[in-house]
């Protein structure tokens, strides 16, 4: 692979936004396998894809342990097991997701409400004082 296709650890780390100490992690816990020189790590296209795997799928809520098995399907001609897995994974995030998006709709309506009522308070404070002065001159 031509050299330029390569990253370095800190390009990697600006490129997606993470931590050098989540890279190293990444790599400790094998979810990534970077060319070492010495002890510069180097990132491929491989490994830029596998990145984004894995981010994608902490943005989906997925832990490192499911994002594992969705790195093994995508390495590799998965098994009909591995899919089947896969999709269950899948299914029961959605469902939590589901639910995470019903209780923050609720707290939206929720404090929609508290402002709206708290805009009403505020209106009839603002108008209170012109009927106060209306009152004396009448």
């Amino acid at each position: 692979m031509p050299e330029s296709e390569y990253i370095s650890f800190k390009d990697m780390c600006a490129r997606f936004d993470v931590t050098p100490r989540t890279l190293r992690y990444y790599e400790y816990i094998e979810l990534l396998s970077p060319r070492k020189e010495g002890r510069a790590r180097f990132y491929g296209p491989r490994e830029i894809a596998r990145m984004k795997l894995i981010l994608r799928g902490r943005r989906f809520g997925f832990s490192l342990e499911d994002i594992r098995q969705w790195l093994l399907i995508y390495g590799e001609k998965g098994s009909r097991e591995q899919y089947r897995v896969w999709i269950e994974l899948a299914d029961r995030q959605l469902e939590v997701l589901r639910q995470q998006k019903a209780e923050l709709e609720a707290s939206m309506s929720e404090l929609l409400k508290l402002r709206e009522d708290t805009a009403a308070l505020l209106r009839d404070m603002d108008a209170a004082p012109e009927q106060a002065s209306q009152s004396a001159e009448g």
